[in-house]
């Protein structure tokens, strides 16, 4: 059976749940409290040399981190990822402007402001979240004025990686009401069947 280690309020983490949770595959939980160092001690380090959440590990026993990485692992050979190579390519290329230009600053901010509860200790570095990270709500935004999805204009892997920090990017000081087609693909993201909440988690998840 797949093993996730992961935080429960993490959208990394949540990801992954929401995509096992959709393909019906069972599949155990294991909490890591990164708040309380558990991703840093020898144990989880030996899983993940670099300390981070989420964690998949295989029914063969093996480890495999990043998250959007593990999402193209789960989704290859199911309806969540194209089989043209292009549209593939397309999938990887939204997958990457998570990482690079949407998570570090909305996901960031969301994790002083509401997971830390440090607003006022890191008000300056918040504040300078704000312009790129409303850059890259404005490049989806843009996207999805003309389009349901981000590729091939159905559910996929990428709308996964991408709805998973902008659903909560309030939490992180962002106001989404001036962007109207993203609270529409929102909305469409929530419509998918097997549907879950980013805080629904337990020990055990299966069919």
């Amino acid at each position: 059976m797949l093993r996730l280690y992961g935080f429960l309020p993490s959208g990394n983490d949540y990801k992954i749940r929401l995509l096992l949770t959709q393909l019906a595959i069972p599949w155990e939980r294991v909490e890591i409290n990164i708040l309380k160092g558990e991703s840093r001690t020898p144990e989880f380090l030996s899983k993940n040399p670099n300390g981070r959440i989420p964690v998949l590990e295989t029914e063969n026993g093996q480890f495999l981190a990043e998250s959007n990485a593990i999402l193209f692992y789960l989704s290859e050979g199911t309806k969540f990822l194209p089989k043209d190579k292009f549209e593939q390519a397309k999938v990887m290329e939204w997958l990457f402007f998570e990482q690079s230009s949407h998570e570090p600053y909305i996901a960031t901010s969301r994790y002083w402001i509401s997971i830390l509860g440090k607003e006022n200790e890191y008000r300056d570095a918040i504040q300078q979240k704000r312009e790129p990270g409303y850059a890259a709500l404005s490049v989806m935004e843009q996207h999805l004025t003309n389009h349901n999805f981000f590729v091939s204009d159905r559910y996929t892997i990428a709308d996964i990686s991408l709805f998973a920090y902008t659903h909560v990017a309030d939490e992180g000081g962002f106001n989404l009401t001036r962007f109207p087609a993203i609270q529409a693909w929102l909305k469409r993201v929530q419509a998918q069947p097997r549907y879950i909440s980013i805080l629904k988690g337990s020990k055990f998840m299966g069919v």
